[in-house]
Formats: structure tokens, C-alpha cells, sequence
């Protein structure tokens, strides 16, 4: 099986399905994971199709059976919500099993780590998804918001600040409860609301992207190759491996999403990018900012 979450591989292989099939993945994404333990007649019923056509379904995503796709299910709803206690304590056990002369440096493991992540993050990143996401960014007709969580609100600030550099209407959502409600509040078909949500995932970030959309706003998600539940709601997803010799995930390989985006949106841009670097520049000139 492909190493992505099983969500996004679902999503890939709806093409190759058949109409019937296609209602058993459709019934699985829009309930995701929940879905995916109820048992075969169940599922069968809520979409409206016969119990052999779930078990085709299965097989078509390489399982010999529903009760190893649903071990497989368990397996990935283990790693979403590792934390870092839980990935220190494994990765104490591999140590502990590990022979002493057969580790590599912290520099080797480091290098091919995220040597391999990064690569392997940017092969399997949709292009449809990486043009979207330029092309909502780029649309000077519409607000840009982004938002993140413990960690990740620094990757947000990292990729508005360089927004704010080229283009105009960008915002970081504040933290303050009155400012960030009414921010959220303001939002129409105009914006664009960016959040970052990686696993250990938070329920504000669903319940900003649910109310951004019901407002007319899209929704562009960077997170991990499990999907944050506001997948759900986004116009565009930009995963990433969180592949890492430490007990925390890695944003080595979403920061080296964050930057291909920056060069797409300079890229669209065109003459608006250095046209407006310029006038920034001037201004940080005239306040004695250089």
C-alpha cells in the first residue's frame, strides 16, 4: 500500500472505480475515519450498494479482506494521534533493540531523513493542487488569512510575512479571543483563509475552516500525510512527511512546500513581485528598518 493516509489514497483511486465502488469510497471520505469501522453490511447500507461490492472496493485498495483494511485504519488512527511522549518512548524501544555498532551517526540519520522526506514530499505533492493554491494566492482581488497551531503558527507567520512582501490584504489571525472572532467574523467570498494543522490535530482549526467556507471563503490546508480533519473543508491540500530522528515531527519538509510556494507566487506575479518589493523596501528605508 502506498505510505499516504488511507483518505488520500481513496481520493487517488477514485478514477479507477466503479460507479458503485465510488459510492462506497464517497461514503468513507465524507465520514472518515468513523466509517471505516462500522461492519460490511452497515457500510454497504449507507451506501446504497451490496456487501460483495465493498469487499471489491477493499481489494481494489490492495487489502485481502475488510478486517485487514480496518487493522490497517486502526494502524494510521495510532500514528495521527502519536505525541511526542509516545514517539520518544518507540523510538527508545529501537534503540534499546538496535546494535550499538550498527546505528548511524545523528548526522547520517539526520541527512537521510530529511534528505528523503523532503524529496519524497515534493514528488508525491499534487500539481493541481500546488497551481491552486498559487492562483489563490496571487488573486489581488481577494483577502488572505492564515492560522496554525502550537507549533505551526510559526510556519504561518513564516509564509505571510513573505506574502505581505509581495502582494497586499494579508493578515495573520490573531490570538486574542475578541480579535480573532471578529477577524473570522469578517470573513466573505472574497477570502482565503490558510491553516496549518498537523496531527494531535485541533478543533478550532476544523471549526475556522467549516465557518470560512460557510461564509464563501476557500480554504487552503498545509498538514501531514494523515490529513487534518479539515480536509474536509479545504479548496486544497499540501501534505507532508513529518519524518524526523527526534520524538517531534519534522517541518523540514512543509517548510520546503512553504518556499515552493513563495516561488510560485513570485513566479505569477511577474513584474507586480519586484514592483512591490521596491515600495516596501523604500518604506522600511525611510523608517530606518534596513
Amino acid at each position: 500500500m502506498a505510505s499516504g493516509a488511507l483518505a488520500d489514497v481513496i481520493r487517488h483511486k477514485l478514477g479507477d472505480l466503479s460507479p458503485a465502488e465510488r459510492k462506497v469510497a464517497r461514503v468513507l471520505l465524507v465520514n472518515y475515519p468513523s466509517a471505516g469501522f462500522e461492519t460490511v453490511a452497515v457500510l454497504a447500507e449507507r451506501a446504497g450498494v451490496s456487501a460483495p461490492t465493498v469487499i471489491r472496493f477493499v481489494n481494489r485498495l490492495g487489502y485481502r479482506g475488510f478486517p485487514d483494511f480496518q487493522t490497517a485504519l486502526r494502524e494510521e488512527l495510532d500514528e495521527r494521534n502519536a505525541s511526542p511522549l509516545s514517539l520518544y518512548e518507540s523510538a527508545d524501544r529501537t534503540r534499546t533493540d538496535a546494535a550499538p555498532d550498527g546505528e548511524a551517526s545523528l548526522l547520517e540519520q539526520g541527512s537521510r531523513l530529511f534528505s528523503s522526506a523532503v524529496a519524497q514530499t515534493l514528488t508525491e505533492l499534487p500539481p493541481h493542487d500546488l497551481e491552486h493554491a498559487v492562483s489563490l494566492l496571487v488573486d489581488g482581488k481577494r483577502r488572505i488569512t492564515l492560522t496554525g497551531g502550537r507549533f505551526t503558527r510559526l510556519l504561518a507567520q513564516y509564509l505571510g510575512l513573505h506574502l505581505m512582501q509581495l502582494r497586499g490584504d494579508i493578515r495573520i489571525l490573531p490570538a486574542g479571543d475578541v480579535e480573532r472572532t471578529a477577524a473570522l467574523g469578517t470573513l466573505t467570498r472574497r477570502d482565503v483563509l490558510v491553516v496549518f494543522d498537523y496531527r494531535r490535530y485541533e478543533q478550532d482549526k476544523v471549526t475556522m475552516a467549516q465557518l470560512a467556507v460557510e461564509q464563501g471563503a476557500k480554504v487552503i490546508l498545509f498538514t501531514d500525510r494523515w490529513l487534518s480533519p479539515v480536509s474536509a473543508h479545504a479548496e486544497v491540500v499540501l501534505p507532508s512527511l513529518v519524518t524526523t530522528p527526534s520524538p517531534y515531527d519534522s517541518f523540514v519538509p512543509t517548510l520546503a512546500v512553504v518556499e515552493t510556494v513563495v516561488a510560485g507566487v513570485v513566479t505569477a506575479l511577474g513584474d507586480e513581485a519586484p514592483a512591490r518589493l521596491r515600495h516596501t523596501e523604500e518604506i522600511a528605508r525611510r523608517l530606518g528598518l534596513q
